[in-house]
């Protein structure tokens, strides 16, 4: 019975420590930044290239 009402008692700061929570949501916004950061860079890196190639072919050669 005292096991019990120890435990009881460390219940709520036990229910109150969200470290560990906290470190796995701010992990997981850093991945999901990490993604939408990269395919948006492989879509405006092939948008820019394709200007470049547009301007270098209106361009006169020599």
């Amino acid at each position: 019975m005292k096991t019990t009402l120890i435990t009881l008692k460390k219940l709520p700061s036990f229910l109150k420590k969200e470290h560990g929570a906290t470190m796995v949501e701010y992990a997981i916004m850093l991945a999901l930044i990490a993604v939408v950061s990269i395919a948006m860079i492989q879509v405006l890196g092939q948008k820019v290239n394709n200007t470049f190639s547009t301007i270098q072919s209106a361009m006169p050669a020599g």
